[in-house]
């Protein structure tokens, strides 16, 4: 992509809500000029980028409008007042179409929000639309049927991540600074990886997910943000027990942005650069071992100590995918021509799978999960690569020089998964580019319920090597 030289404009696009948001207070941002940038931003670079499956500008101007009014007569509530946030379109929104990025759910709008909506639009933040995926979320290839390729913006074609792809392109492309993802299997922390920008898989439940997926319980709501604050700020609006997710978390959430700085000094740290198993690129690799080693100087003690459950994983994830993906078999009789070739391939894949395969799975799996806490009783944090290779294109599954396979795209992801089915939190933070110029993330793991001490320990990472004021030239 050719680059620009940036504007003014440009800048405010790319400002963070932690710096926004006391500008608006102030009033010294109107809402509607940083609505109007955003969108402005958008018209710019879309649809080469191709981040949204629908873009709600005019309802989102008719909000800052509304939030521009409401700031003159000194009636400001909500920690996101006035900011632009974006949503997966895997979420349901009222009056909005939420097509999942399949020709099945074509112009599906549902009637009812899924209860991150309200709780973002009760903070003041205005929605700008709906951020593309692969579909059903079902890869971690930025491309569906549906809305097609959407583009990495530090590389035109290349796969930006999924399986919230839309998100993690936009927080890059600096359409706002808020961007709301879910993550099955690394759905977060793949795009981040991917496009060089922060993502949070918070602990499971920690954020209400509605309609609960059948899936067991390893989908979570999340934020991703070019900055850790950022995603701090998000988390605490977000976050919270909900009624309609038996699942979620009865605690409410902590202060992330008031804690941020605590510092980690102290903590034990482990480092994985396989988890005991996964083929990693050498450029991944040396660049996600720097970063490990940066922790010694924040004041932690990093050792590299075995996994014991690591190796257990691959054979239990090419169990499940297929068994829960199974249940989209019925749309085959209809759709298999306009469905992702992969996804019908994993899909079939199930076909015959008993019940008793199923449980056995299933105990295997709960099995590892116990595993993988029983390790974590003796360590804080775990440090690993979030993605085993840099982006490639995004009409491929796998990589040209990693082996060719109808569905399997898990073989270059093996390290996120893991804490879906542990439900632990873990993050992607920015640890540098490969000599192509392709972001790398550093995954940071942290223990059940450890939300803060994940997120403190991304902030001293980032206060120790920043990332957020590189942008892709567009």
């Amino acid at each position: 992509m050719t680059a620009e030289e940036p504007t003014v404009t440009d800048d405010l696009c790319f400002t963070p809500a932690t710096e926004l948001s006391p500008l608006i207070r102030r009033k010294e941002l109107s809402p509607v000029e940083l609505i109007d940038a955003v969108l402005a931003r958008i018209e710019a670079c879309e649809p080469r980028i191709n981040a949204f499956a629908t873009l709600t500008a005019e309802r989102a101007r008719e909000a800052a409008k509304r939030a521009e009014a409401a700031l003159m007569t000194g009636d400001v509530e909500g920690a996101l007042f006035g900011l632009p946030v974006t949503i997966k379109d895997l979420t349901e929104t009222a009056g909005i179409p939420t097509e999942r990025g399949s020709h099945s759910l074509k112009d599906h709008v549902p009637t009812v929000d899924a209860p991150v909506i309200p709780r973002l639009e009760d903070a003041g933040a205005i929605i700008l639309g709906k951020t593309t995926t692969s579909e059903f979320g079902w890869s971690g290839v930025s491309n569906s049927p549906l809305t097609g390729i959407t583009s990495n913006p530090w590389k035109e074609g290349y796969s930006t991540g999924a399986s919230s792809a839309g998100a993690g392109a936009a927080a890059a492309a600096g359409y706002g600074p808020l961007h709301q993802g879910s993550d099955g299997a690394g759905s977060i922390r793949m795009p981040a990886h991917f496009s060089g920008i922060f993502g949070l898989k918070p602990t499971y439940g920690r954020v209400p997910n509605w309609p609960v997926p059948n899936n067991d319980q390893v989908s979570h709501v999340g934020p991703m943000t070019r900055t850790v604050g950022d995603s701090a700020l998000m988390l605490q609006a977000m976050a919270g027990p909900h009624p309609w997710d038996h699942t979620s978390l009865e605690a409410p959430p902590a202060d992330y942005p008031a804690r941020l700085d605590d510092g980690i000094a102290g903590l034990r740290v482990a480092f994985s650069p396989d988890l005991g198993h996964a083929r990693v690129d050498p450029d991944v690799a040396a660049l996600v071992q720097s970063a490990a080693e940066a922790f010694e100087s924040l004041g932690c003690t990093v050792e590299s100590p075995a996994l014991p459950f690591g190796p257990e994983g691959p054979e239990i994830i090419r169990m499940l995918w297929p068994i829960h993906l199974h249940a989209y078999r019925p749309l085959l009789a209809e759709f298999e021509e306009q469905m992702d070739p992969g996804l019908v391939a994993c899909i079939r894949a199930a076909d015959g799978v008993t019940g008793a395969t199923y449980l056995e799975a299933r105990a295997r799996k709960l099995a590892y999960v116990e595993a993988v806490h029983r390790f974590f009783e003796e360590w804080d944090l775990l440090l690993t690569p979030a993605v085993s290779v840099a982006a490639f294109p995004a009409d491929r599954l796998q990589p040209e020089h990693w082996p060719s396979h109808p569905w399997d795209w898990i073989m270059w992801a093996e390290f996120s998964y893991p804490f879906n089915f542990s439900q632990n939190p873990a993050a992607s933070v920015p640890c540098g580019f490969t000599e192509a110029g392709l972001p790398v993330g550093l995954q940071i793991v942290g223990r059940r319920f450890a939300d803060l001490t994940v997120l403190q320990a991304a902030r001293a990472f980032e206060q120790a090597r920043p990332w957020a004021d590189k942008r892709p030239a567009l």
